[in-house]
């Protein structure tokens, strides 16, 4: 949780300097469990999006909670993701790699998945030494 709280108090915008694999991994846990209890606080409120097909409602399963988490969130986790490409050496536009379909994607989830280098790059100290 500290490791969540440090993402959205201290680095809410920061997107200078490096994320170690901890940080953005605990980060990203957290936020997909508050994801998960805001769609199913939706759904238990019944604030949840249908769309109505003529036959009847189907429920889109997340409404406006999920919306407003997501929105809170959008910052903060473009800030860890670009200082995460910071600690393997990669500039945060690398992000865009994900609009390659299939391989983009599947190439970012490796560059978060890599350990960060251990000597000092061009974005600044690694974390672990600190």
């Amino acid at each position: 949780m500290e490791w969540y709280l440090k993402v959205m108090k201290e680095n809410y915008s920061n997107f200078n300097g490096r994320a170690r694999r901890k940080e953005y991994w605990m980060f990203v846990l957290i936020y997909v469990i508050i994801l998960i209890v805001a769609m199913f606080l939706d759904n238990a409120l019944g604030l949840d999006f249908t769309l109505d097909t003529g036959y009847g409602e189907i429920s889109y399963g997340y409404g406006w909670l999920y919306v407003l988490t997501a929105l809170i969130h959008l910052v903060p986790t473009l800030a860890v993701t670009v200082r995460r490409l910071h600690d393997v050496g990669k500039s945060g536009w690398f992000y865009f790699i994900v609009l390659i379909p299939l391989v983009g994607p599947i190439w970012l989830l490796v560059l978060h998945c890599t350990e960060g280098a251990a000597e000092e790059n061009i974005y600044g100290p690694s974390p672990k030494s600190a």
